[in-house]
């Protein structure tokens, strides 16, 4: 899993109904873009991911609209 600052990390829900997470990547703490990563939620919360196989990077950035 390879993401660059602003790249979207999607964690897809587990259990049915339960709906897919989306965050912004604000930093690439890994070496040539590999977790972990430093992530912002819609809310402005911020963490440090490393991401599980249920999730996938979307290379849009998070100012592109769908």
């Amino acid at each position: 899993m390879h993401a660059s600052k602003g790249d979207r990390l999607v964690v897809h829900g587990r259990v049915v109904g339960q709906q897919d997470q989306v965050v912004e990547i604000v930093e690439v703490l890994g070496p040539n873009g590999n977790p972990p990563y430093r992530v912002r939620a819609e809310n402005g919360h911020e963490t440090i991911m490393s991401p599980g196989p249920d999730s996938v990077i979307d290379h849009r950035k998070a100012s592109e609209q769908f």
